[in-house]
């Protein structure tokens, strides 16, 4: 097995994304940072050297799979990778589930395809070296009727489901699986920027909120003991 293990965080925001490198970090991981646009790098990789941890920035975007392939391929040669996120959201916006045809059912898969590629790049080289963590973040309405998101939901269950099918079909392998289900505005994160800057549009955030750091430090626990394939974060009370 490496001596250095590396964590690649996919569709890293200042959200999640980097609560998630800070958390793997200091538990002694490599990070690899992607994302979509190199424009942050700079301040997230100075962020984790302040706190001593080793990390590299990659820019790839997810539904380009030769150039994310190239950038996982890139990131693994050196000493393999022992933990993949995928946490990006989907790009598109919602038409009303009455209201979907079959492309636009179709074009919210955009955003599952990749995670598919991911697992398929990095798993191998887990289960060669009999250990190894798939970790997913996805959305409520996978298991809540949520009809606003209309065509997401469908992708959003499509995501949970094959997190939850990894997680069975890995048990034994010595390589985890498990996804994080997310129902609130994650604080720090660009949506919740988004939402807090123009609140007579969108609404006041209060009490929809959820800590990234907190559901970074479940996810390193469900990765640690690996007893469970998911953990819900429900911040609007269903």
């Amino acid at each position: 097995m490496p001596t250095t293990r590396t964590a690649v965080i996919i569709g890293v925001g200042p959200g999640l994304g980097m609560s998630m490198a800070r958390r793997f970090g200091r538990e002694g991981f490599r990070i690899a940072l992607v994302s979509r646009s190199d424009a942050r790098h700079g301040a997230y990789l100075r962020d984790l050297a302040s706190l001593g941890i080793d990390a590299t920035a990659h820019t790839a975007d997810v539904t380009d799979r030769d150039r994310l392939r190239s950038v996982l391929s890139e990131i693994g040669r050196d000493g393999g990778i022992a933990l993949a996120y995928y946490g990006p959201g989907p790009t598109q916006q919602p038409v009303p589930i009455t209201e979907i045809d079959m492309a636009t059912a179709q074009s919210a898969f955009e955003w599952v395809w990749p995670a598919v590629d991911v697992v398929r790049e990095v798993l191998p080289g887990m289960l060669d070296d009999g250990d190894g963590g798939l970790l997913f973040a996805g959305g409520l309405s996978s298991v809540r009727p949520m009809p606003m998101l209309g065509q997401l939901a469908l992708a959003s269950a499509a995501l949970r489901s094959y997190a939850l099918t990894l997680h069975a079909a890995l048990a034994d392998r010595g390589v985890y699986a498990g996804t994080l289900t997310i129902g609130g505005l994650v604080e720090r994160g660009d949506i919740h920027a988004m939402v807090t800057a123009d609140p007579e549009r969108f609404g006041s955030p209060d009490g929809h909120t959820l800590d990234p750091d907190r559901l970074a430090d479940t996810a390193w626990g469900m990765y640690r003991t690996r007893d469970r394939a998911e953990d819900v974060f429900d911040a609007f009370g269903g």
